[in-house]
């Protein structure tokens, strides 16, 4: 005889199902589906470093990192502005991504193939000039170099924080090695296989980066308007907080993000949403978050 589940498993499970569909739109059940059930060879094994870092819950502190940090290349900035409608459709700007990052990393060497092609396409009708004149593309292999080593930066450091399984020195750099793999089929040229190259690539970049009017604004939405309902925003308050505690110094300093409740609630409000997260999805995707 079947048990009816306890109030809490019940909360539980809808909080995940709620989290999922946030993050996978409304078809997200069948792009799983087809992601992990669909035979035939991956480019990532399982056990593989990023399978475990695109696995885990510390994926949302990162990928809100990320979206900081790239911010600061006004030319990638200019591209974000001017095309993705981060304000105007957040939700399947977050969509696309979790979908991309679920193909490639998860998904058949076909099906991953077929995802890199389709971004390649969108890349190649991007393009435009930034407000201090200069023209930009979002093909161009130097710009994708930045939007990649600061996703892979904020991927790992996230899941180095608060991962539920962080990895050694060995499986860090093969981390890098891999997720290297998809920003080459992307177009990239010049990527940082290990993490002390990584680290030096971030350095390169420093005097182009800058927090322009438009970063400035993509942060304020970010951290202090999304469109969320209340009762989500205090712990999205956490996740932010989180999020900005990762960043380096610099770049805390540049988006006017440094010190007060970020750098006092971050750590643990980082944490803390993270396993909220976790304890979230792991109720409703199978496996998770050992994917």
């Amino acid at each position: 005889m079947a048990t009816t589940p306890r109030p809490i498993e019940r909360m539980r499970a809808r909080f995940g199902a709620e989290l999922f569909a946030k993050v996978a739109g409304k078809d997200g059940q069948a792009a799983r589906t087809r992601v992990h059930e669909t035979p035939g060879p991956r480019w990532f094994p399982q056990g593989s470093a990023i399978r475990r870092v695109h696995g885990d819950a510390s994926m949302w502190v990162g990928g809100l990192r990320a979206l900081l940090l790239q911010s600061l290349h006004p030319l990638a900035m200019a591209g974000v502005a001017g095309h993705s409608g981060y304000r105007g459709d957040p939700w399947g700007r977050l969509e696309r991504t979790s979908t991309f990052l679920a193909f490639t990393t998860f998904g058949t060497a076909d099906d991953a193939q077929a995802m890199i092609d389709r971004v390649r396409a969108v890349h190649d009708r991007v393009k435009g000039k930034a407000p201090d004149g200069r023209t930009y593309e979002a093909s161009d292999p130097h710009l994708l170099r930045w939007v990649h080593i600061a996703e892979a930066d904020s991927f790992l450091t996230a899941h180095q924080h608060f991962g539920a399984r962080p990895l050694d020195p060995a499986r860090a750099d093969e981390y890098v090695a891999q997720v290297a793999r998809v920003a080459v089929a992307l177009g990239a040229t010049g990527v940082p296989t290990t993490t002390a190259e990584l680290a030096d690539c971030l350095e390169s970049y420093r005097p182009e980066l800058m927090a322009s009017p438009a970063a400035i604004d993509t942060a304020t939405f970010l951290l202090h308007e999304p469109p969320l309902p209340a009762a989500a925003k205090v712990p999205y308050s956490l996740l932010a907080a989180g999020s900005v505690a990762l960043l380096p110094q610099w770049a805390q300093t540049e988006l006017h993000l440094g010190g007060g409740f970020n750098s006092r609630i971050g750590p643990w409000g980082g944490a803390l949403a993270t396993k909220a997260i976790r304890w979230g999805l792991s109720a409703s995707l199978p496996h998770y978050p050992t994917l």
